[in-house]
């Protein structure tokens, strides 16, 4: 037979579950401003589902031109692969000789930057937005994504709101990066740990 003390204490843990029940009726982004305009946000849509988020379209020539047009800057040598979704191209800096993969997402509520000889591989997910769990109304959190020269995503691996990803960093298939990775470490996991020194061989001759 349960004591009083347990039984007090289910009823105090049911009155508190109901008393901060979430309600996302509640929820709105008043904070939050994307930018770009309606005009630029409606012709966006129509051209990242049919020249980015598909596979109609592989030219990489035209997809630069696009983001530029758009407001992102975007270096020399880029490749962008099929099927590549970009929530808004002017939060957007890529820089010279980026890889962009198949499938990957670029989910740039605020400001995403690539540096020079970036690879995002298959699948790789940037994450510039989240809510706040513990605000009944789920408010809207987010937080600017850098990528540093040198550095690669590996495939399937997700970048977290307000990282930094140091110049040669690694973040290994599958992973979740929490937290700013160090300049040519290598991660792993969920949440990714620094696992060893990312070591590029010199070039002879």
């Amino acid at each position: 037979m349960p004591s009083c003390s347990n039984i007090n204490a289910s009823k105090e843990k049911s009155r508190l579950t109901d008393s901060n029940k979430k309600d996302l009726s509640r929820y709105n982004n008043r904070g939050y401003s994307p930018g770009g305009g309606r005009l630029r946000h409606m012709l966006w849509y129509i051209l990242n589902a049919t020249v980015f988020h598909s596979w109609l379209i592989p030219s990489t020539t035209i997809k630069c031109m696009t983001l530029r047009a758009l407001g992102a800057r975007v270096g020399t040598g880029v490749v962008i692969k099929p099927h590549v979704n970009i929530k808004y191209p002017w939060h957007l800096t890529i820089g010279d000789h980026v890889w962009i993969g198949e499938g990957v997402w670029i989910d740039n509520l605020v400001e995403v930057q690539l540096g020079s000889n970036v690879c995002l591989s298959q699948d790789a997910y940037l994450l510039t937005g989240n809510h706040d769990y513990k605000d009944p109304a789920f408010g809207l959190l987010t937080g600017t994504i850098k990528i540093d020269d040198g550095a690669w995503v590996g495939a399937r691996a997700v970048v977290c709101p307000s990282v930094r990803v140091g110049t040669n960093a690694v973040i290994t298939v599958g992973s979740v990066l929490t937290k700013d990775a160090l300049p040519n470490g290598i991660y792993r996991g969920n949440p990714a740990e620094w696992t060893r020194d990312r070591l590029i061989r010199q070039e002879v001759g």
